[in-house]
């Protein structure tokens, strides 16, 4: 019997879904990238105004419109992937503060690849629960969801989810016009997994049911000074081991909900 669908709803204009759990609704992000700012300036020798008072209160006006219950993240809530410390850890301590503490929210957290010092500084703090890297599961079966970064290769137990949320890539198209022009936008990548790609190639067979398998949901960041892959040029590889292997249909949305078709021919 194939699984009921899981409603993954994309907010009109924002990097940003709601999901409801049954018992209680969550909003999801991925990639937020705190203190990123700081690490421009490392790495590239970027100098750019912090953007974190901005980045929080937008946070925070989506968690009011949604009235969710929890926020999840889907990796990357940090930037650097060292220690936590500096400019980045007070970023994300008035974050806990302002979610947690004031607002009573919940936190759950898939880690990724830039998060590797953040158990040791949110893993003892109430009201949040750090993931594996390789995913996992909430909500109650039949309908569960599966999330998870992306940088690794997924928890197998993810396929027996409705519907996989994940971050990681920064999905973008590049637009280009009639006279050779061209702008770049955030997107989503949406479509049915192909369950043997999600797969290393040492796992045994995917579990499941014979229902379809499930939806897998690209989030795009919800930094916007964290760049990203421009999903529809040939060239730019995909950061994530099993794509776009993974999701060989998928289908291309602007933040507006403009649908682009297969992202392969836009």
């Amino acid at each position: 019997m194939a699984r009921p669908p899981r409603l993954v709803e994309p907010m009109a204009g924002e990097p940003a879904a709601t999901v409801d759990l049954g018992n209680e609704t969550a909003l999801l992000i991925a990639d937020y990238h705190a203190g990123i700012e700081e690490g421009l300036r490392y790495e590239r020798g970027v100098e750019l105004p912090s953007n974190a008072e901005h980045r929080r209160q937008r946070l925070l006006a989506l968690l009011s419109e949604t009235n969710a219950d929890r926020l999840v993240v889907l990796g990357d809530l940090g930037h650097y992937i060292g220690e936590t410390e500096g400019v980045e850890r007070e970023e994300l301590d008035a974050l806990y503060e302002a979610v947690v503490v004031n607002r009573g929210i919940e936190m759950t957290i898939a880690p990724g690849n830039h998060d590797g010092e953040l158990a040791e500084l949110f893993g003892d703090r109430d009201g949040v629960t750090i993931l594996p890297a390789s995913g996992g599961l909430l909500g109650e079966p039949p309908a569960t969801l599966g999330v998870v970064h992306g940088h690794t290769w997924p928890n197998p137990e993810l396929l027996s989810a409705t519907t996989i949320c994940m971050g990681h890539e920064h999905p973008q198209v590049k637009l280009e016009d009639s006279v050779g022009g061209y702008r770049v936008e955030q997107a989503w990548l949406r479509g049915r997994v192909d369950p043997a790609a999600m797969m290393e190639k040492d796992d045994s067979e995917p579990p499941g049911d014979a229902g379809d398998p499930p939806e897998l949901v690209v989030f795009p960041a919800f930094n916007d000074r964290s760049g990203g892959t421009w999903v529809n040029v040939d060239g730019q590889g995909f950061l994530a081991p099993f794509l776009p292997a993974g999701i060989p249909d998928a289908e291309c949305y602007l933040l507006d909900g403009t649908r682009l078709g297969p992202f392969r021919d836009v």
